[in-house]
């Protein structure tokens, strides 16, 4: 984004960069913002911020991590007074206090329908592994146990298998689109029922589970879903059962997932997220019948370009809005689909 000669270089608007450094999507944010970097400034985020909100040109634009690093509320508004957009990474927002943006009028998006597709293939991945124990069986082959223990035990088909899905929004359509080519049969419990399907809705999510022999979580964390996945849950899905988790971890009773593993009250589970990120019940990490993943089912090469690219057109699409108006902006803006 040069300038010919005599004339002046482009001001670029200030943006508050809070998340983990990435250079591709770092040197596409310079090349079109004044980045005020968080984690490059080395910085505790309380200085970071007040030296942000003091420049003569404050930002009036953040990029936020999701997965907890730093809350978006009352109190980080506060810091940055100036700030009238949030543009998460991520495709749920607990990490943000919609209900203080809405009163403050301060704009949100997310990353759309950028991971859906990623997601939900990582979700069948971890299922199928799951429940034909790939991991497990390669682990019994790479210790040398097939020589000395003769075949590895029995997995279990997909096929036919009864998949209650929490969350029936982007990424759990796509699961459930997925498993279809399975033959599983699908039953799910959304806000509501979804009239453009013909899988069988479960307001109760003890129910969906007394009815499912798989259990996938694919909702937002909200208070309503925070430890959805109860204890009361897990026995309804039964000693045959087997959890998956792509959603927040939060939304599974961790504590409890664990007993019941330990005492073979579920069959298994496939975990991408959970409850204190990045650490990991270390109960968790000696069972076979369990696969994790370091909440990276979002990542592939080819959704950190999209994200790249969605998150700069939120970005651009915010500050070509009219100076004047941004005092009364309240409307979530759109540059593709899947924005909230």
């Amino acid at each position: 984004m040069g300038t010919t000669a005599g004339e002046p270089p482009a001001v670029h608007p200030a943006v508050l960069f809070i998340r983990r450094p990435g250079a591709p999507f770092s040197n596409a944010m310079h090349q079109r913002f004044r980045v005020l970097d968080s984690v490059a400034s080395g910085e505790p985020l309380a200085a970071f911020l007040a030296a942000a909100a003091a420049k003569p040109d404050p930002p009036r634009a953040a990029v936020i991590m999701g997965g907890g690093v730093v809350r978006a509320d009352a109190s980080f508004l506060d810091a940055v007074l100036s700030i009238r957009c949030l543009v998460s990474t991520a495709a749920g927002v607990d990490h943000i206090d919609l209900a203080e943006c809405a009163r403050r009028g301060v704009a949100v998006a997310n990353s759309g329908t950028v991971y859906s597709a990623d997601v939900a293939d990582h979700a069948v991945g971890m299922l199928v592994d799951v429940i034909r124990r790939v991991s497990a069986a390669e682990r019994f082959v790479r210790r040398g146990l097939w020589p000395v223990q003769g075949d590895y035990a029995l997995g279990s088909t997909l096929r036919g298998k009864r998949v209650g899905i929490i969350g029936l929004g982007n990424i759990g359509s796509l699961i459930a689109k997925r498993l279809e080519a399975f033959g599983c049969v699908i039953h799910y419990n959304s806000r509501g029922p979804k009239d453009s399907v013909a899988y069988k809705y479960f307001p109760d999510v003890h129910d969906l589970a007394s009815e499912s022999e798989v259990l996938v979580v694919a909702c937002a964390l909200n208070k309503e879903t925070r430890h959805v996945v109860s204890k009361d849950v897990l026995e309804a899905l039964g000693t045959d059962g087997i959890v998956i988790n792509i959603g927040r971890g939060a939304s599974i009773d961790e504590a409890e997932l664990v007993i019941a593993l330990k005492e073979g009250r579920i069959a298994g589970a496939g975990l991408d997220v959970f409850e204190n990120e990045p650490a990991v019940p270390s109960d968790l990490l000696s069972m076979d019948n369990v696969v994790l993943t370091p909440h990276s089912a979002v990542f592939t090469l080819e959704s950190r370009s999209d994200l790249c690219e969605h998150l700069i057109c939120n970005l651009e699409a915010f500050f070509s809005v009219n100076a004047t108006h941004m005092n009364i902006w309240r409307t979530v803006f759109e540059c593709s689909a899947g924005i909230l």
